[in-house]
């Protein structure tokens, strides 16, 4: 399986508060400050929803983030890719300080799946265009594509096993081929960090596991994107995955290397259950006691 390195950006309807653009020039920060949240709370309607988060991902680490609902899971990626503002602590992205960069140019070097995107797509959308699309942000081609997009469409089409699809109607489709559709949307216009939030609810286990494996595939590939991806199940995390954020009522409980972090212990901690985890072939599942 081939993969070239394409992404996308995508905007929120709404984006409340946010200085897109503040004055001041700065130098590029060392490595070890490519991608850091510093001390981040986030605070909505009275309510702390994220805590004092301190997280530093380096180029070419693959993160999983797991925590129940409530978490902040979400909250934290759209923080990430600047469609919230912190409301304590400082973000640098892709190397880029918060309040020293204009945060609609920093998009277009993210690439986001999320469950949201999918509402806003017609369904008499033609997933070829849909897929090209990704290159202008928008849901809808407003400008006339080269051929050279229709053909990069194509070979990422190709790549997530979806080429059979092109001339169907979006509408038509399964959630498992839409979701292959989003994620080679997402990589249309080279991004340097890839989110992908919960990709995997509402498809079968045969679904899943060829989109898993599509995943897999991209992240060996030469200049992949950095990627995190949001999950509850551990059975999603691909060997690949290098480093496991772990959020508890908006805090991070621990995080690290994945077998570090992926232990009986922690998750008992983080899901307040016993919980038995055990591995095979690179991957995880894990059992879970309700007496």
């Amino acid at each position: 399986m081939s993969f070239g390195s394409y992404a996308y950006r995508v905007e929120f309807e709404h984006t409340d508060n946010i200085p897109h653009i503040m004055n001041g020039s700065h130098s590029p920060p060392p490595t070890a400050l490519w991608t850091r949240l510093q001390d981040v709370s986030f605070i909505r309607r009275q309510r702390l929803i994220l805590d004092r988060i301190n997280w530093d991902i380096a180029p070419g680490s693959h993160w999983t983030v797991l925590g129940v609902n409530g978490s902040g899971k979400t909250t934290l990626l759209q923080l990430l890719a600047g469609y919230l503002w912190p409301s304590r602590g400082q973000i640098t992205v892709l190397g880029e300080p918060f309040g020293r960069t204009d945060l609609r140019e920093l998009r277009k070097r993210i690439g986001w799946v999320g469950s949201f995107l999918q509402s806003q797509i017609p369904s008499g959308q033609r997933p070829l265009d849909l897929i090209v699309s990704g290159k202008y942000a928008s849901i809808g081609i407003f400008e006339k594509p080269s051929q050279s997009d229709y053909e990069k469409a194509e070979e990422l089409a190709d790549s997530f096993s979806c080429s059979h699809l092109l001339k169907l109607p979006y509408g038509v489709l399964s959630q498992g081929e839409k979701q292959r559709l989003l994620i080679a949307r997402a990589l249309i216009h080279q991004p340097q960090l890839l989110i992908l939030d919960e990709p995997c609810p509402g498809l079968d286990l045969v679904a899943r596991e060829k989109l898993l494996q599509g995943l897999e595939a991209l992240s060996q590939t030469p200049n992949t994107p950095t990627i995190i991806f949001v999950t509850h199940h551990l059975e999603e995390i691909m060997p690949s995955w290098t480093h496991v954020l772990l959020l508890k009522q908006g805090k991070c409980l621990a995080q690290g290397q994945k077998q570090e972090i992926l232990s009986s212990e922690l998750l008992s901690e983080a899901f307040e259950i016993p919980i038995q985890i055990a591995t095979d072939g690179g991957r995880y599942r894990a059992s879970y006691c309700f007496s």
